[in-house]
């Protein structure tokens, strides 16, 4: 992240907040780097030295001030109760500002392949180690097949959920997790990837 000398704590908070808080106001396309700096009272070397592009900031300020982390959800001893207490993070993820502004990137990733590359490379990586640790406890304990498909959680989940709180404005409640998980997930990450 950081090529030059290292930065404050203090300036860095200012810097990503005030990403953060452009992001929200503006989107990604009309944010600048002049404004970011403006803001946060910084000059516009000190955002290149630290951040080679506006991607780049931006996928640090969402790491930085992300609501939840998902890479801290303990084993609960079950699949399903792992499965459980990472979509209520995804839920809460979802539900929070970091939610709202990763909606608002879908767009630019679409139309900016440096902040697509960005997000993929260092955003979800976080993603595939929790969800790879979920799938070796529950191999263990012979709750699911030792090829199970890892993007059957990874995809479908986070769609579904996406979809149900910003397309059709819909809450993601308990109930919902419950049936997502015992009717959809389940079923299948039970199944071999031969059948």
């Amino acid at each position: 992240m950081e090529a030059g000398p290292k930065l404050d704590p203090e300036r860095e908070q200012a810097i990503l907040g005030a990403t953060l808080e452009l992001l929200a106001e503006v989107g990604y396309e009309a944010l600048r780097l002049d404004a970011v700096a403006a803001r946060a009272k910084a000059s516009k070397a000190t955002l290149y030295r630290h951040w080679p592009g506006k991607a780049d900031l931006v996928v640090a300020a969402i790491k930085c001030f992300k609501d939840v982390d998902l890479t801290q959800i303990d084993d609960t001893g079950s699949l399903r109760g792992d499965l459980i207490a990472t979509l209520k993070g995804v839920r809460e993820l979802m539900s929070g500002p970091t939610g709202q502004i990763m909606s608002g990137l879908l767009v630019a990733v679409q139309k900016d392949a440096e902040l697509a590359e960005a997000v993929r490379t260092s955003m979800l990586e976080d993603k595939d180690d929790v969800t790879q640790r979920m799938l070796e406890r529950a191999v263990a304990r012979n709750e699911v097949p030792a090829d199970t498909d890892a993007t059957l959680f990874t995809e479908v989940a986070p769609a579904m959920m996406f979809m149900r709180i910003f397309v059709y404005g819909d809450t993601v409640d308990d109930a919902y997790l419950d049936h997502l998980t015992d009717d959809i997930l389940i079923p299948l990450m039970a199944r071999r990837l031969s059948d």
